[in-house]
């Protein structure tokens, strides 16, 4: 029986995180936000992704307060994050005390749901997010990194989506990253998903291949119950299908959001002119705005295909891009086909490349492709051919346990190391543990501008609030 549609407005994190890098600013966020709280979304996907390193590297801004602005301006909507399962929102994975730690005080911050995946869709490397988030009594949306290859069968997603749901999922998101989903599949995916778990699903898919929209509408013809978009100004292209056109042509039928076009105009409204201000500045490229055929031919991100590029470009050898496509498919064969998504896009990506510049494969590995056939990053997909794991491991004995269990308690270790003339909260020792090399410079800016001084140390006029 055909239900109402759930929507998760993606407008302040992802939708900008694919258009312009997440640099959209409080600043710019903050008057519309009671605006957005009246519209009725189901969700505002607001935090985690490349929010927290964007904040810190070029805004100059505290993720945690950004958080505490949208909850204190949004009361009545639910707030939700993206979370990568053991690597929390660094790029390494962290020890099982610091992912709980981080769990517990983006609940505390005011996120109610967290959405957790891995790259690899290694179960294990969701185990402790897992436990941590239904520990604090959030809502707990396991997602499923959606790909293509000749493991990744309907049947091989359902089973997934079975052992996520009894690990203790209150949802499952299909997460199709690199638009690789067809109006078919995400029927077909939806319709056995539905069968196969009692807890709601969740279509989150981008607008890159031109699919977004069809496969949306068709996973709702098969019951899907929520699905991902963004408000028009900041949809399509490398973001989401816009959100009121779905609203308006669900409208009327047994799937009927109930949200209001006219709450939405006015929200749209004041984004319509940040998009305006973006295209001015240059920020929005009219490149990611289009649509790339491309993904679906040779089934790589839109963002990895142009990763290949530059480091062609940087090598000389453009020439060689029709190659490098063509050997993507056999490094991902070799490393038991990883899903392309932040971070093995770019290691399988990066390894193509040095195959077909220097020639012969495998001549050179990198760092990180040895590392995910070592089983750093987790259990891959498909077992890798003991043969092949020998030549680029040599005599180093790959991983066969949980990652994480080889990482000691590390919480401690962080609050004794953390520079105390830049504690101003106890967030402040997660935000050092994942970017390291990028937050002393955040924090000591902040001290700053807390006290009135300048960059250059003079004192300023007035006092800046954090």
């Amino acid at each position: 029986m055909a239900q109402k549609v759930k929507i998760c407005e993606t407008i302040l994190r992802d939708a900008h995180q694919s258009l312009i890098a997440t640099r959209m600013s409080m600043d710019e966020m903050l008057p519309i936000l009671p605006a957005m709280d009246e519209v009725g979304f189901y969700s505002c996907e607001c935090w985690g992704g490349a929010t927290f390193d964007s904040c810190i590297r070029f805004l100059s801004e505290d993720p945690w307060e950004r958080l505490r602005l949208i909850r204190k301006n949004m009361p009545n909507t639910k707030l939700q994050m993206l979370f990568r399962g053991q690597n929390m929102l660094g790029y390494r994975h962290y020890a099982d005390d610091a992912v709980e730690y981080f769990v517990k005080k983006s609940v505390d911050n005011g996120i109610d749901i967290i959405r957790i995946f891995d790259a690899l869709n290694d179960i294990r490397n969701l185990e402790t997010a897992i436990k941590a988030t239904k520990k604090t009594g959030a809502h707990m949306q396991a997602a499923i990194s959606y790909t293509l290859s000749p493991v990744h069968s309907i049947e091989y997603f359902v089973n997934y989506a079975k052992q996520l749901e009894d690990a203790g999922a209150d949802s499952i998101c299909i997460k199709d990253m690199a638009a690789l989903i067809t109006p078919a599949a995400a029927f077909e995916l939806t319709t056995e998903l539905k069968k196969a778990v009692k807890v709601p699903i969740d279509l989150h898919t981008h607008y890159t291949s031109g699919l977004a929209s069809m496969a949306l509408l068709k996973s709702i013809e098969a019951g899907v119950d929520i699905i991902d978009t963004a408000m028009s100004p900041l949809a399509m292209g490398t973001s989401h299908a816009a959100t009121e056109s779905m609203v308006a042509a669900l409208q009327g039928t047994p799937y009927d959001t109930g949200l209001d076009l006219k709450k939405l105009d006015v929200v749209r409204a004041h984004f319509a002119k940040l998009r305006q201000k973006y295209l001015d500045s240059g920020l929005l490229s009219p490149k990611v705005m289009g649509v790339d055929a491309n993904t679906l031919t040779y089934q790589v991100p839109g963002g990895m295909l142009s990763n290949l590029v530059s480091q062609l470009k940087q090598a000389g050898k453009e020439d060689k891009f029709e190659d490098v496509l063509k050997e993507v498919p056999n490094v991902r064969k070799d490393s038991g086909y990883p899903p392309l998504v932040t971070p093995t896009s770019q290691i399988v990506g990066t390894q193509a490349v040095f195959n077909v510049i220097l020639g012969e494969r495998y001549k050179m590995v990198t760092k990180e492709f040895k590392a995910m056939v070592k089983g750093e990053y987790g259990r891959t997909p498909a077992p890798i051919d003991p043969a092949f794991r020998k030549k680029i491991l040599g005599d180093e004995a790959p991983i066969e346990c949980r990652p994480a269990d080889l990482i000691p308690p590390e919480l401690d270790k962080l609050r004794a190391e953390f520079p105390r003339e830049f504690y101003e909260q106890e967030e402040d020792v997660l935000t050092m543990a994942m970017f390291p090399q990028v937050a002393p410079k955040f924090f000591e800016a902040r001290r700053d501008k807390k006290y009135g001084v300048d960059s250059h140390g003079d004192k300023e006029n007035k006092v800046h609030p954090v």
